[in-house]
């Protein structure tokens, strides 16, 4: 295939470009930032894949670097067929910047993906600007002189679709902004459709004057909105923690220095070297102050996190003498206590209890079952944490635990005037697990609900579906709110309000009854239509639930 030659070039490099007739500025501007926006997206990308905006991030330093690729082909390939091929497709990355950036814009603010009919609107404007590359409307003659093309009506139509480009970020951001009701959120509505406005606007502004001068040198003013809007992105991230990435800044600075040496070497006039050098000293001096005050940041935070962890290492091993005090010295005294109320209470050879101190020996030997109950889960809880709890799997009869904790906890619920009812489906409840550990996870849920039921009702429902133990229990109290729903089943997970109705609420029961459940290969989880409106807590189990072996380990 023969090709023709520019009237101006010559193949000196690589037979296929003329470097000489580039811009000077042309390779010192273009390759690094082409360089960084791709490796800023694709870093972005890959630590923080599950934010959808950070797909059309990538997308748009994709159509960038697509966009510098075909002007740099403008500018320094040799053969007119190629150079009139790039001025063609320009169309494809030039509009795709701009959807994607309206689609980032929108995405990153309201954490959702665009809607379908605008991406069928957008979809349906690219295909009709593709459909029409071929065609005279794209570029309507071709100078061979000076082997440039002459662009017809639809690049007009281009930068007026950029314009509204432009005013649909304005629009996403003010919106976003004046429904944001805290400093953070606000802070970031500003900053983002600002470096996005930076980049597209100069962009635009370049790309449009350079074609209606005909001076298209202008044109390498654009790409410098893409280092604003990567600087402002830059800042969003380290401080306000945007794409939940921890850290970039280095990285990005050692590679744009990289980039930056790298596009002298394109540069053949000596006068332009010695200016882009003294350029690129000053960055430097400016980027290594920049990087010395980050390694001195992170040498005094791991100072800090050092210190921090030999006073944790203290603390932990108070944590485990008083834990070991608990244990041996605080749980016998309330089990001999509580046994000493029992004792009385069953009128043995002490005498008959008058009628007037029994109602006070049984509230002591409730309290003290309440405390001994509260030592033991908290022990369990705290040696599950640890992993150092040992599970005691057998064959068991779920049906029979749940019974006789309902049965228990029957006198609990006459006690505030609540109904509690216990309805159990026919069928095998034979399982693998640790039958006390069950029976206390289930007497919890149960406790759970009475004690946050002021007045109504405690159903108890078990049933078997398939291969898996489901059981309900759905009361009448005060059921969850939105805020508390996340953080029900975790360590020191309660209401703001939950004393009021048990004073002794710790929110560790809900924790407990996780751990021993998924210990058990189960799950366990909660729905409630809101505060008032009463909760039911579901507890499934496998049938062949095990550990692994009688002397188990559980594992969080």
């Amino acid at each position: 295939m023969n090709l023709s030659l520019c009237p101006d070039s010559s193949p000196s490099f690589l037979n296929f470009f003329d470097l000489s007739i580039a811009p000077p500025l042309l390779f010192y501007v273009y390759i690094p930032i082409l360089l960084i926006s791709l490796f800023f997206g694709s870093y972005v990308w890959s630590k923080s894949k599950e934010d959808p905006s950070t797909k059309y991030l990538a997308f748009i330093t994709l159509s960038f670097g697509g966009w510098i690729l075909l002007i740099l082909f403008q500018w320094v390939a040799a053969y007119l067929e190629v150079v009139h091929l790039a001025w063609q497709l320009l169309v494809i990355p030039e509009i795709l910047i701009y959807i994607f950036a309206v689609c980032f814009c929108y995405t990153y603010l309201y954490k959702k993906d665009i809607n379908y009919p605008i991406r069928y609107g957008f979809s349906l404007i690219y295909v009709v600007a593709v459909t029409l590359i071929p065609t005279s409307l794209n570029i309507t003659s071709f100078d061979l002189i000076n082997c440039e093309g002459v662009i017809g009506v639809l690049w007009y139509a281009i930068y007026i679709f950029e314009l509204i480009c432009l005013v649909l970020i304005f629009v996403i951001a003010f919106e976003s902004y004046y429904r944001s009701s805290n400093s953070y959120n606000r802070k970031r509505t500003i900053l983002l459709p600002l470096g996005l406005i930076f980049f597209i606007g100069i962009f635009w502004i370049s790309n449009y004057f350079g074609e209606l001068t005909k001076t298209y040198e202008i044109n390498l003013i654009g790409p410098i909105g893409m280092i604003l809007f990567l600087m402002i992105l830059s800042y969003m991230i380290i401080s306000l923690n945007t794409f939940n990435i921890k850290i970039i800044g280095t990285q990005a600075i050692v590679i744009g220095v990289w980039f930056l040496v790298f596009a002298l070497l394109f540069i053949q006039r000596i006068e332009f070297i010695r200016l882009l050098t003294v350029a690129t000293l000053i960055m430097l001096f400016v980027i290594g102050y920049f990087l010395i005050k980050s390694v001195k940041r992170e040498i005094e935070a791991k100072e800090r996190i050092e210190k921090l962890a030999g006073e944790l290492q203290t603390a932990n091993e108070g944590q485990a003498n008083l834990i070991h005090i608990i244990n041996h010295q605080i749980k016998g005294y309330l089990a001999k206590a509580r046994n000493i109320f029992s004792e009385l209470l069953s009128e043995p050879s002490y005498g008959p209890v008058s009628d007037t101190t029994k109602p006070m020996l049984e509230e002591g030997f409730n309290s003290l079952t309440e405390g001994v109950n509260f030592v033991t889960d908290f022990l369990t809880a705290s040696n599950i944490e640890k992993g150092t709890f040992v599970y005691d799997m057998q064959s068991i009869d779920f049906k029979k635990i749940v019974t006789e904790v309902s049965e228990k906890q029957k006198e609990m619920a006459k006690e505030k005037n609540l109904s509690l009812e216990l309805a159990v489906a026919d069928g095998d409840y034979g399982m693998k697990g640790d039958a006390n550990q069950l029976g206390q996870a289930v007497r919890n849920l149960i406790d759970n609900s009475i004690k946050y039921t002021p007045k109504g009702e405690v159903k108890i429902q078990m049933s078997k579906v398939k291969d898996k133990i489901l059981l309900k229990i759905e009361d009448t109290g005060v059921g969850i709110s939105s805020e508390l729903k996340p953080r029900l089943f975790t360590k020191g997970g309660k209401g703001k309000d939950s004393i009021k109705l048990n004073v002794n609420s710790t929110g560790f029961g809900l924790s407990f009854v996780k751990d021993v459940v998924e210990a058990h290969k189960g799950r366990v989880w909660a729905e409630s239509l809101g505060v008032n409106k009463g909760s039911t807590f579901y507890l499934e189990l496998p049938v062949a639930a095990q550990v692994s072996s009688t002397n188990s380990t559980a594992v969080k």
